[in-house]
């Protein structure tokens, strides 16, 4: 799939509606895995809901890339893991879209006047709590980016055939609570990106690439 055909699938199948599960807590995000499903409803039942917004940037260059941070070692949530430039929605936000570009400022200095969102992906509910609405949006090349070093390590773009190709999802599972749970993982050279991060990158393979 080129990248005008990502684009044209995108602004067909996304939109900016914003979905209910993100806010309550009756509603739980499905993952398509049985396991992970349970864990979920366990993870809604003990925890307070923790509305969050990335951004999935995909960069317009001869061949696509998404781009992606390395967060900091120190952090006390998924320290040194493989992320989206994005974070918890503040009150201050106008929107889970609002949130996603102010994060990506913040974390990487990318400036939203190269930004073209183009609709929010399903929602994805984490292990520890969060509820993750991803805007997915065309980024214009030519932008230059400034770490904050506080929250990421180093940011980084990966090629976006490389992602959309289903022989590069691993399914790696483990047990949480006596119940099996699956993950995706997706090395890319020195990075492992696996967890939410590749999860998230599943769906939009199976929003935007199947049939």
């Amino acid at each position: 799939m080129n990248f005008v055909e990502f684009f044209n699938r995108a602004r067909a199948r996304l939109n900016f509606d914003v979905p209910a599960g993100l806010t309550d807590a009756a509603v739980v995000p499905v993952s398509g895995d049985a396991g992970t499903d349970r864990m979920l409803q366990i993870i809604a039942a003990e925890q307070p809901i923790r509305p969050a917004a990335v951004l999935i940037a995909v960069v317009q260059h001869e061949q696509p890339t998404i781009l992606l941070t390395q967060r900091a070692a120190h952090l006390n949530d998924h320290a040194g893991q493989v992320a989206f430039p994005g974070g918890k929605i503040d009150a201050s936000d106008a929107s889970p879209l609002d949130a996603a570009l102010r994060e990506a400022e913040e974390e990487v200095g990318l400036d939203r006047s190269y930004v073209e969102p183009i609709g929010y992906l399903d929602l994805y509910g984490t292990a520890f709590g969060f509820r993750i609405l991803p805007t997915v949006a065309r980024v214009k090349p030519g932008f230059t980016l400034r770490v904050n070093e506080n929250e990421v390590e180093s940011a980084f773009e990966v090629p976006l055939a490389f992602l959309m190709n289903p022989a590069n999802h691993q399914l790696h599972s483990k047990e949480f609570r006596g119940a099996e749970r699956s993950y995706y993982a997706m090395p890319f050279e020195e990075r492992y990106i696996w967890g939410a991060t590749a999860g998230i990158l599943r769906v939009l393979y199976e929003r935007i690439c199947l049939p």
